[in-house]
């Protein structure tokens, strides 16, 4: 038998290699996705990039209210099935019911388009409704068959289809703006620079995924078993109430820059403030990577030592790896300012406040899955609830005064929020042994460089690289230093993946 120290370890390098299996895929594709916008801010306005901003928040909105929270219920209940015939009763309930509601909100948006446009402020535009409408029904269609591959770990098929659908898009989005042009001057819109042209290319690569995706699920069709459904979505229904909260912290900020600055400069800011959060993609990404690793590695099954002390550890590398890649952004911000065009660079300033809450965002995921393990998702709703209070209430209050300087330390302020209410009922409910000290440490040890960091602003170019690369180099020692990470085998389970 081994130790407990070893079982510990043998954990960790398995999410370890998960995290990067899945990581390393899905960064490509997220990646490429990302390189759109260097491209769309170097030729579109502040506004009209401010409405491809206010266009996409609104999706993963919808996302998490049509797929029902049925993803966790699918990771859960599949990694407790003991047989592949009733994980594939399980996939075929999940994804039917959260096809039919995609397809109940397609008809009803359709239905109302021009309406909805109207309240939105594109009366004159009511085509963008019903192309973003199509292409989160296309989205929530294909959420489950992704979580599917995610389960199943087939990350191979999982990134060779997010990459294709990807490339699409990309290819689409550079016919539209750089191809058609040259070829007619009677495109489908009015102005060769206008928005919508993202979404058409976004509903064309939609579309390709789902028939890309169609082959990979066995032959099964979505198939509704009402008591299945139903047990399913007792779990979920508390986490789905948490996603829509959650989601509703993350992304109405945009929605409140946009009707609480005044109409003529609202899509200007929203555009500089969209654009700047997409500088710290890197950050993002770990957080969202970590998640689709950890997400099915933690719900599985688990016996309650393993899984506390596992999640401990867990924490402590996810808050190794954010400082480190929080200081390699910010030591090198003006190079990362050359993602965005010129006219957004103003808004630089609030980067450092956007990874912070990018870094929050990770220590609240790490906290959420002793309750989702468990099935007590009640919790989720405290959790993410408070959140959204404080998000609408610091927007309210800052936006106004700030502009989307507020919404950034709104945001903050939220995510900070989240991880004292979560951090509060794991204490009471399931103690965790997390390394406070530890974590401190790194904190303060990325504070302290990203302070000197400032002292180098004078230097010459090369030289000021030189020493924040130094900078760099010295925490990344100081961490393997401290938790005696041996690189070269760590490297080698990933790449074996045991």
């Amino acid at each position: 038998m081994p130790s407990s120290q070893t079982f510990e370890g043998m954990l960790l390098k398995k999410l370890a290699g998960q995290t990067a299996i899945y990581g390393i895929s899905s960064i490509v594709a997220r990646l490429l996705n990302y390189l759109l916008t260097p491209y769309l801010t170097y030729f579109m306005t502040q506004a009209q990039y401010g409405v491809v901003t206010d266009m996409y928040a609104l999706a993963p909105f919808l996302l998490v209210l049509l797929t029902l929270g049925m993803d966790s219920g699918y990771f859960r209940f599949a990694g407790h099935a003991a047989t592949q015939q009733e994980k594939d009763r399980i996939f075929a309930t999940t994804w039917g019911a959260v096809s039919l509601a995609a397809l109940l909100f397609l008809g009803i948006t359709l239905l109302f388009n021009n309406d909805i446009a109207a309240i939105m402020r594109y009366g004159d535009r009511p085509s963008y409704v019903w192309l973003i409408a199509s292409i989160i029904t296309l989205d929530v269609i294909t959420s489950i068959p992704f979580d599917r591959l995610r389960q199943e770990g087939r990350a191979a098929h999982f990134v060779v289809v997010r990459v294709i659908s990807v490339l699409i898009n990309i290819a689409f989005c550079v016919f539209f703006y750089s191809g058609l042009p040259r070829i007619t001057s009677a495109g489908l819109f009015p102005d060769p620079t206008d928005p919508g042209y993202t979404l058409v290319a976004n509903l064309i690569a939609s579309g390709a995924t789902l028939l890309i995706l169609l082959p990979s699920c066995g032959g099964i069709a979505p198939r509704i078993d009402r008591q299945l459904l139903r047990k399913i979505f007792l779990y979920s229904l508390p986490l789905l109430i948490s996603g829509i909260a959650g989601m509703g912290t993350q992304f109405i900020d945009r929605q409140m820059l946009k009707y609480l600055l005044p109409a003529d400069t609202s899509l200007e800011a929203l555009g500089i403030y969209g654009a700047i959060t997409k500088i710290g993609v890197i950050l993002y990404l770990f957080t969202q990577m970590y998640r689709m690793a950890a997400e099915p590695f933690f719900l599985a099954s688990f016996k309650k030592e393993d899984f506390v002390r596992t999640n401990a550890e867990a924490l402590k590398y996810f808050m190794i790896v954010s400082v480190a890649i929080f200081l390699g952004i910010e030591l090198f911000a003006d190079l990362f300012a050359l993602f965005v065009g010129p006219e957004f660079r103003e808004g630089m300033f609030i980067l450092p406040v956007v990874l912070g809450s990018y870094v929050l965002s990770g220590v609240w995921l790490n906290l959420s899955f002793w309750y989702k393990q468990s099935g007590q998702t009640r919790f989720a709703i405290y959790v993410t609830g408070t959140g959204l209070l404080i998000t609408l209430l610091a927007n309210w209050l800052l936006v106004p005064r700030l502009g989307y300087y507020g919404s950034a330390w709104a945001r903050f302020a939220s995510e900070a929020a989240m991880v004292a209410v979560s951090y509060y009922l794991n204490r009471k409910y399931c103690p965790t042994p997390y390394d406070l000290r530890r974590i401190g440490l790194y904190v303060l040890a990325g504070a302290v460089l990203y302070g000197i960091g400032f002292a180098t602003e004078k230097l010459p170019a090369v030289a000021h690289y030189a020493c924040n690369a130094i900078l760099l180099g010295l925490f990344v020692l100081f961490a393997a230093h401290t938790e005696r990470i041996d690189l070269r085998a760590l490297v080698r389970s990933i790449v074996k993946r045991k």
